[in-house]
């Protein structure tokens, strides 16, 4: 599992990260992730080792910007 902060992306998925921190996998059983961790700084991940992509800070809803007022 990595974090960070997303600088760049393309239509391959192909993700440009900075202050990127992979957290290391447990050596006994690999589909486990540890508090483990290592500092990597600016990477690019392969669009085909993504699976999925999401904030870590949660969301907030926002007004539409596309929304047309009535009447127009």
């Amino acid at each position: 599992m990595m974090t960070g902060t997303l600088k760049g992306y393309d239509q391959l998925l192909n993700l440009v990260l900075d202050e990127a921190v992979e957290f290391l996998r447990d050596p006994d059983d690999p589909l486990k992730t540890t508090d483990q961790t290592r500092s990597l700084g600016l990477i690019v991940c392969r669009g085909t080792a993504v699976m999925l992509v999401s904030p870590t800070d949660g969301t907030d809803e926002i007004a539409n910007p596309f929304l047309q007022p009535d009447g127009s």
